[in-house]
């Protein structure tokens, strides 16, 4: 329905309710000649006269009073279902999904949601935690945990914590050995416990910066173990 129909029908609708110009342009926020206006552009287009008007009254033709029987419950739904989201909007409900990565979800998200939930108790979070790229609109997720890097350009994004610097960490005695660098960056590599992401990792050893290239798995550790 265009635009102006819904208005011009409206319009007429109150009319027909009120049974005055005078009133339906109050109730409508308009003036009383401007409300004449609408109605005889909508009878122009119909083709039908839908109002009887005299000094005193105003009366539906029978065109007229079918029409209001008919539009009558469709406008109520209408006020019904905009009523319903005035409700959303003071109480809000309904199911959240965000896709995270294991990490961020458990430092960030995690005692974000235990605070956020008992004062919502109608809003039910669903977290989907995976390494890989997910993408956000088309799995039909709200909103996603990313490394700024990782963000698409036209995505919409905001901080949720500083940031950080990670670090490789092991036993002093593998450390201590000569080749462990060259190892950890060329073609034989270290064992690193490490899920399989998406992202490469970019280690710097002594000055010089090395990558380890994306989607290499050498091996899974337990959940502690991969927060590298």
């Amino acid at each position: 329905m265009a635009r102006d129909n819904y208005n011009d029908l409206q319009a007429f609708l109150a009319v027909a309710r009120e049974r005055s110009f005078t009133r339906a342009a109050a109730q409508l926020g308009v003036t009383t000649s401007a409300l004449s206006h609408t109605i005889r552009a909508l009878e122009a287009r119909l083709g039908l006269r839908l109002l009887t008007r005299t000094t005193r009254s105003v009366a539906t033709t029978q065109a007229g009073e079918q029409l209001a029987n008919a539009l009558g419950p469709g406008f109520a739904d209408i006020d019904a279902a905009l009523s319903s989201l005035s409700a959303l909007r003071d109480r809000p409900s309904g199911t959240l999904r965000i896709t995270s990565s294991e990490y961020p979800a458990r430092a960030v998200l995690w005692p974000a949601l235990r605070d956020l939930l008992p004062r919502y108790p109608d809003i039910h979070v669903e977290v989907v935690t995976d390494s890989a790229l997910t993408d956000i609109v088309a799995e039909r997720f709200d909103a996603g945990i990313r490394l700024g890097e990782q963000i698409a350009k036209d995505m919409i994004a905001v901080p949720i914590g500083p940031p950080e610097r990670m670090a490789v960490v092991g036993a002093p005695a593998y450390f201590a050995q000569p080749s462990w660098t060259a190892r950890a960056t060329g073609p034989h590599r270290a064992r690193l416990h490490q899920p399989a992401v998406p992202h490469p990792w970019r280690l710097v050893c002594v000055g010089v910066r090395k990558e380890r290239p994306r989607g290499q798995r050498a091996g899974r550790g337990p959940a502690g173990l991969q927060q590298q």
